[in-house]
């Protein structure tokens, strides 16, 4: 059985639903707990571990990530599991998106983190690949802006279009960006998204965690004000 068709159906989530389905979480919540055991060992045993700080950690907090804007001590970590065909991705990127920057990034208090989470085939892959060649020229923020642009998932994630993209992104070498769309490290830094996000189970994009809170699907602004201001109220205590 091939890689691809062993990935679940998954669909874009613009609907409200009470959390993102994370197998993770699903999982170690489920999961029967151990009868004690008799023999010394036993006292030496790992804890479970707990899975909101599991979810929390996933936060890379690498300074020199081209997918992330935001100091990397920041109190709050967003992170964003999203596919450039995704049309609620792209109403959370030109809606949302922008006032959580200028209320929380600018001000130090956010940090958000992108993840290439492609589940529409061929050219969402192509597309994910191209913003992470477009950041190694710091130009993804101007990528993404551009992809999720009104009305550009329409024309589609064509070759020609992602160089077009590019462009109008301010790339400033488009023979790298094509060299580097085509690289091996673009597949790779894609795999890495794609296998964290489906190892916690992430089943629809928009998906995000906040300090590791779930967030499924482009919900109001007000559903992440309050998730940012209860993770930096806690990351205080």
């Amino acid at each position: 059985m091939s890689r691809s068709s062993r990935k679940p159906l998954l669909i874009s989530a613009g609907v409200a639903v009470a959390t993102v389905a994370l197998g993770l979480v699903s999982w170690q919540a489920t999961a029967p707990q151990e009868e004690p055991r008799r023999d010394p060992a036993a006292a030496t045993a790992t804890p479970r571990t707990d899975p909101a700080a599991e979810l929390k950690a996933l936060a890379r907090r690498e300074p020199g990530d081209k997918l992330a804007v935001g100091r990397a001590d920041a109190p709050v970590v967003l992170i964003e599991y999203s596919d450039f065909k995704c049309g609620y991705c792209g109403k959370f990127a030109r809606d949302t998106e922008p006032e959580l920057v200028k209320r929380y990034v600018e001000d130090g208090t956010l940090r958000i983190e992108w993840r290439n989470f492609p589940i529409f085939g061929a050219e969402s892959e192509a597309a994910a690949k191209a913003a992470w060649a477009a950041g190694q020229q710091d130009r993804f923020t101007a990528f993404h802006a551009a992809a999720y642009a009104e009305g550009a998932k329409a024309k589609g994630f064509g070759e020609d279009r992602l160089v077009e993209l590019a462009r109008e992104a301010g790339v400033p070498d488009l023979d790298r960006f094509k060299a580097d769309l085509a690289g091996e490290q673009a597949a790779a830094a894609l795999r890495r998204d794609q296998e964290e996000g489906y190892r916690i189970g992430v089943q629809s994009t928009p998906s995000f965690l906040v300090n590791g809170q779930p967030i499924a699907g482009a919900q109001p602004l007000d559903a992440f004000t309050a998730a940012i201001a209860k993770a930096k109220a806690a990351a205080k205590q």
